[in-house]
């Protein structure tokens, strides 16, 4: 089974927004809001087979997330 491929939106220090790739070493974009940072993020998670996006607000926590792909039905775990 594939691995599914996660992408984070978080608000960078610098009052922008980054889209980063779970377990990445960089962010794979930069944007001054975070409408910008969530289409980009989606854009990328759509290109897997399996995908997903985790939304952070202003605080760090999770506000939404989406999956993109086939879920594995029942779930694991």
């Amino acid at each position: 089974m594939a691995k599914r491929t996660t992408y984070h939106v978080t608000k960078n220090q610098g009052g922008g927004w980054n889209v980063k790739k779970e377990d990445g070493q960089r962010p794979s974009g930069i944007f001054s809001t975070k409408k910008e940072a969530v289409q980009r993020g989606k854009e990328l998670v759509k290109r897997a087979t399996l995908g997903q996006i985790k939304i952070h607000g202003q605080n760090g926590k999770i506000q939404t997330e989406h999956t993109y792909g086939k879920d594995p039905y029942p779930p694991e775990g």
